[in-house]
């Protein structure tokens, strides 16, 4: 059982991670949203820093930057969070399953384009035609920001609520709960159409699914293969 002093270790970790997630959200869309916005897209400027300044400012802030800074202060690796190589491939490969029901609800709706990872977003498309070396260090850039801390953002926030309430069922789990529906919110698949509640569904599961795999095999890559190999990517 977790302790109360360890309770509310974790409670003040959740809340520095909130914080700095509303402070950034509120910084790029309210204060520099527009600017931010016309900089990713202004081809004068160099790519390299176009990608760093809205990975960083933007994509890092939001998912990375508060489980950077609890971890700091509190000395934790993260490889403490199942950055591991055991059980590695089934991790992966679990993780990716989870993904199928989205992937079938994308055929049939026709959203589902030509493989690439990161394809959507905005910048890559014109990093993949940039000259060497610009390209590979744009697109580093890109897969740390939206592909190694967009996963891995999960994986710890879950970890931390799920050592809070601990559950003694083993496909029930608080931490996954919360960040399956922290994912709907932030990317707004909520709605009472048909289609909107069976998109909301295939992303819970997906979700919701690829923190059971990381809570099952103590291996928490597959989190990140999956928005390498498929959020963004199809």
């Amino acid at each position: 059982m977790c302790s109360k002093e360890r309770k509310k270790q974790l409670s003040v970790d959740l809340i520095i991670i909130g914080i700095t997630m509303v402070i950034v959200l509120v910084a790029v869309l309210g204060i520099w949203g527009n600017g931010l916005n016309k900089f990713a897209y202004d081809g004068t400027k160099n790519i390299v820093l176009r990608v760093a300044v809205i990975g960083i400012c933007g994509q890092f802030g939001l998912a990375g930057l508060g489980i950077t800074i609890v971890c700091l202060i509190r000395k934790e690796r993260f490889t403490q969070f199942g950055l591991r190589i055991k059980n590695i491939v089934p991790s992966v490969l679990l993780s990716l399953a989870c993904c199928i029901p989205d992937l079938i609800y994308c055929l049939i709706k026709g959203k589902v384009h030509f493989w690439c990872p990161f394809w959507d977003v905005n910048t890559t498309p014109e990093v993949l035609a940039s000259a060497f070396p610009y390209n590979v260090i744009a697109f580093l850039i890109t897969a740390a920001c939206w592909g190694f801390f967009e996963g891995f953002n999960y994986v710890v926030i879950r970890d931390k609520i799920s050592e809070m309430y601990p559950s003694k069922h083993r496909l029930w789990d608080m931490g996954a709960c919360v960040c399956a529906v922290m994912c709907i919110v932030i990317h707004g698949v909520i709605g009472v159409t048909p289609d909107a509640i069976i998109e909301m569904i295939t992303t819970i599961v997906l979700i919701y699914g690829m923190l059971i795999v990381r809570k099952e095999t103590g291996n928490a890559w597959g989190c990140i293969a999956v928005f390498f190999l498929y959020w963004n990517a199809l």
